[in-house]
């Protein structure tokens, strides 16, 4: 039975534009991610590097780019975050049927432009009995360990827990360790309809 629902938090709560910002590096002449680069951006979303260093050091790579446009690029990715998924988070909430957790792959740049323009972004955090950031807790998907720290920090059995993610890579780790998952498709499934969708579990 099913007692505990992990969600990931883009493109399943906030929706995304995931091209955005290697589109827009590609617009100022930047074609090529350096494994140097896709170190320090990992390196950044587990916590071990500030927005300073990540900003100081793309701008070392392309000093013809300013740290503001660097910024903006960085954000590009991020788009709406339709109300309509708070709302069915709060019944959830409401209900108590469910142990509520967010576990995102994320970095402070991401969570500080939600802050400043998701005016609910409050209140959709108070709906979570645990809520986990990538850059906070130094983890990241879709490695194993992340997924069995939350079970470990919450006395969790991985069969009685339900996780969401829009990465097949990050909901296959999952299954690896016995938690159920939904790989959600963005754009042709919503998280609302998440009980419909999997209602062989539930």
């Amino acid at each position: 039975m099913i007692k505990t629902l992990i969600f990931d938090f883009g493109d399943v709560f906030i929706n995304l534009n995931k091209k955005a910002t290697n589109d827009g590096l590609a617009k100022l002449g930047v074609t090529n991610l350096t494994q140097e680069m896709t170190d320090l951006n990992i390196r950044y979303e587990i916590g071990q590097a500030t927005t300073a260093q990540l900003l100081s050091s793309y701008q070392s790579w392309f000093p013809n780019i300013s740290q503001n446009t660097l910024q903006e690029i960085w954000n590009s990715i991020l788009l709406d975050f339709p109300k309509y998924r708070l709302d069915f988070l709060k019944e959830l909430k409401t209900k108590g049927d469910y142990q509520l957790i967010l576990l995102s792959n994320t970095n402070d740049m991401h969570i500080t432009w939600i802050e400043n323009n998701v005016s609910f972004y409050p209140e959709f955090k108070e709906q979570f009995d645990q809520f986990y950031l990538s850059h906070e807790i130094q983890l990241r998907k879709p490695n194993e360990d992340i997924y069995e720290f939350v079970l470990e920090q919450n006395n969790l059995t991985p069969e009685t827990c339900f996780f969401v993610d829009d990465t097949e890579e990050n909901t296959q780790s999952a299954s690896k360790v016995g938690i159920h998952s939904w790989n959600i498709l963005p754009g042709k499934e919503d998280v609302i309809d998440l009980f419909q969708i999997n209602q062989h579990l539930f």
